[in-house]
């Protein structure tokens, strides 16, 4: 018997597997390349100076490894929910509840640090949107439109985060290919020995694993993934190095155009279209309205079904984890995450948490690691033949050492503030673990 069209779905079998190979790619790249990318060329410059461009292929190495490890875990455990479902397979609830719950704690601050840029850069092509008011409808409106664009399904939503994906990376990818040929290579460094300290090379590193971050994001509504197991490795690597790839043409053709002048730009990537052609400058700004857009819906598409995952299996109301009748989509994890993520962007109260952010994405992306050797070690494999990383424990080992070693570069206040938080997510873990009523764990096998 055929459900009722005006009840909600529950669980995993009510969502439709609609996402394949490119608009997974896309979404990777989407989560990726928000607006981080448009301020970060100038920020690295003035950190590490020429040696910036060293800085990135440093952070590739690291984030690579990660993306293996990623696309792993991935393609072995296909329940919506990204690390939260890996861990929980791997090492338990808890340890699932914990890298979930801070995940999504670090989400809600990235979207509502790209959303308070995003007017910004609104507000710089139209002054009007400068003023407070005109400021806070534009970020209500902003969060209206994405709830609406995801609340119409998935597909839906996919096809949005694909268009706008290509829409804003063809400028960048212009701006690489068409600037290089300007580029002044003296004021370019690739030797470590033009790395100002090694405190200024850590810093930078947190920075870069700040803008490289984003895949723990697209990968969550895996129960949405047609043949996971075949396109979770496939469009997970493949978008990390296309990524990889135009931040270095990025930073390279920004330093070498505008010289040391780009450590002291708030908007370097227009700047150096600006130098390179009059109506660039405008252009980027506008590339940049778009990326931050794209960047805000996939993580409302992500995010979403992460609270869908921890509603699924009763770490929250068991409303979280039901699905509108008709278009198969976590409508109150949409709306929950877009009206917190919009009221901090209105107020600007996100900033306590852009340090925890960076924190613990790293402590998420170590765990994943350490999660990714012990589902492969288990022969853990739910559907299909999944992607599994040679060497057995030597990639997973590399990048949670490299994750945990860019974590000792953080100040004692932001391990504070990481160590609160733990607290606060341990006693709501046993809080709503007394709650439960009924609900089954995740499949173990």
């Amino acid at each position: 018997m055929s459900p009722s069209p005006s009840r909600p779905l529950q669980g995993d079998a009510a969502l439709v597997r609609a996402i394949g190979v490119f608009a997974l790619a896309a979404a990777v790249s989407n989560s990726t390349v928000g607006g981080g990318i448009f301020r970060m060329p100038g920020a690295l410059s003035a950190q590490v100076g020429s040696a910036a461009p060293l800085s990135l292929i440093v952070g590739a190495f690291a984030i690579i490894p990660i993306a293996l490890c990623f696309a792993a875990a991935g393609s072995r455990t296909h329940a919506t929910g990204g690390p939260y479902t890996y861990l929980s397979v791997a090492f338990g609830p808890f340890f699932g509840f914990v890298a979930g719950a801070l995940m999504w704690i670090s989400h809600v601050a990235s979207s509502a640090g790209v959303a308070a840029s995003f007017a910004e850069q609104v507000a710089n092509l139209e002054p009007a949107f400068a003023a407070p008011g005109a400021r806070a409808a534009f970020i209500i409106g902003t969060y209206a439109l994405l709830f609406v664009l995801n609340a119409f399904g998935v597909k839906l939503g996919a096809r949005a985060v694909a268009t706008l994906a290509t829409v804003k990376l063809a400028p960048l990818v212009l701006l690489v290919l068409g600037g290089l040929a300007f580029v002044d290579w003296s004021a370019i460094s690739f030797s470590p020995a033009d790395v100002p300290s090694i405190n200024a090379l850590g810093g930078s590193l947190v920075l870069v694993m700040f803008a490289y971050s984003g895949m723990e994001t697209a990968l969550v509504p895996s129960g949405e993934f047609s043949d996971p197991a075949k396109n979770v490795p496939r469009a997970t690597v493949v978008a990390i190095l296309l990524v990889v790839a135009l931040y270095l043409g990025l930073q390279i053709v920004g330093q070498g155009v505008l010289g040391a002048a780009l450590a002291t730009s708030e908007v370097p990537l227009a700047d150096t279209a600006g130098a390179l052609i009059p109506a660039g400058r405008t252009l980027l700004l506008a590339t940049a309205c778009v990326s931050m857009g794209g960047f805000l819906l996939g993580n409302l598409l992500g995010s979403s079904r992460l609270l869908f995952a921890l509603g699924r299996d009763g770490y929250l109301p068991s409303a979280f984890g039901s699905v509108s009748a008709r278009h198969r989509v976590p409508l109150l994890g949409l709306a929950t995450h877009a009206a917190l993520a919009c009221f901090l962007a209105v107020r600007g109260s996100f900033d306590a948490l852009a340090a925890v952010s960076g924190g613990a994405i790293c402590i998420v992306y170590a765990v994943v690691a350490l999660a990714a050797w012990r589902l492969q070690q288990r022969g853990i494999a739910e559907r299909g033949t999944p992607f599994r990383m040679p060497g057995g424990a030597v990639v997973p080992l590399i990048a949670a050492a490299i994750m945990t070693a860019i974590l000792f570069t953080l100040a004692p206040a932001e391990w504070r503030a990481i160590a609160i938080s733990l607290g606060v997510l341990v006693v709501v873990y046993g809080v709503l673990h007394l709650m439960r009523r009924g609900h089954a764990p995740v499949p173990q096998e």
